[in-house]
């Protein structure tokens, strides 16, 4: 709906938010604090949702349908949906904002199907180089609102800024022997690298693929021989395959506890801290410093804001 607006002795009409769809929360959250009053943003998958085998429905089409621009991940993080993609991006600005955003240099590759490990929002200081490309795209859809995008953006990328160095400071009081981060597929590479913790995961990149006994056994010879206190299951990916770890090990007469339930390709509900992109990345590390030995690192006064609308302890 227009809202008119008195200039001059004239009446004009303000444009509405722009309509843009996403699909992933993780790209969503970030389009939102960008945007601001002048996008309305919504994401295809929600909480729980598993990009890697996610299915186009009627709904969906009908969505972007009416979107007037479209944001992906990109690097075949939205399997099927890749190619309703391409098919939208024939008529609507469609953008997929990994590859539009972050040098190839930066990027982890894989030997498989993937090429290009697609998990690339679990590096803050990365995924925060998704911000112009937003920007860009919401300035050309929206010019009477590119001092308040920008000014957004600007507040936001100082928040992703701090919540960077808060994740480093906390990884870094693990003792070095239990840094160790064991999940149930290879999510967590970009963390890892980020932040100075050794990543182990039971399935491949994409949780398309099987897992098999011989993955079990390996990651429990690992779990063991690691000493390892604590193995982490992920929202979007059925626990058994890490329950069938924990159970092995004990066998063995070595005891691992389920260190917590950790966001990987999915955020959580709307309305709550994990349903955000900083309360995603503040809530696996909290999990993982606290399971492994480590201690939180306060939280900077950036974040200071975010922790007190969400109600997170500051410390």
């Amino acid at each position: 709906m227009l809202v008119p607006l008195a200039l001059g002795g004239q009446t004009m009409a303000a444009e509405p938010p722009v309509t843009t769809v996403t699909t992933i929360g993780m790209i969503a959250d970030v389009a939102s604090e960008v945007g601001g009053e002048c996008a309305d943003v919504s994401a295809i998958m929600g909480p729980g949702v598993d990009p890697h085998l996610y299915q186009a429905s009627a709904r969906d089409v009908a969505t972007l349908q009416q979107a007037e621009q479209i944001f992906y991940s990109g690097y075949s993080l939205e399997g099927q949906l890749g190619e309703v993609l391409s098919r939208f991006a024939e008529i609507t600005p469609t953008v997929a904002v990994a590859p539009s955003s972050i040098d190839t240099a930066s990027l982890i590759t894989v030997q498989d199907v993937y090429g290009i490990d697609p998990h690339l929002w679990m590096d803050v200081s990365l995924w925060s180089r998704i911000i112009p490309t937003l920007v860009d795209a919401f300035v050309e859809a929206r010019p009477d609102c590119e001092a308040d995008i920008r000014a957004n953006a600007e507040a936001y990328n100082s928040q992703l800024e701090a919540l960077h160095g808060w994740i480093e400071a906390s990884i870094a009081t693990i003792p070095e022997e239990q840094r160790i981060l064991v999940t149930a597929h290879d999510a967590f590479n970009y963390y890892g690298r980020a932040y100075d913790i050794e990543v182990a995961g039971i399935q491949g990149i994409s949780t398309e693929t099987e897992t098999g006994v011989a993955d079990i056994r390996r990651m429990t010879q690992v779990v063991i021989e690691r000493d390892v206190p604590a193995v982490f299951i992920e929202s979007t990916i059925n626990p058994r395959t890490v329950q069938a770890v924990i159970d092995a090990a004990r066998e063995k007469g070595h005891a691992v506890e389920i260190g917590g339930q950790l966001y990987s390709d999915a955020m959580g509900e709307a309305g709550t801290a994990g349903g955000t992109y900083i309360g995603m990345l503040h809530a696996n590390t909290r999990h993982i410093v606290e399971a492994l030995g480590g201690e939180l690192a306060p939280l900077p006064a950036p974040l200071e804001a975010w922790a007190e609308r969400w109600e997170v302890p500051a410390s």
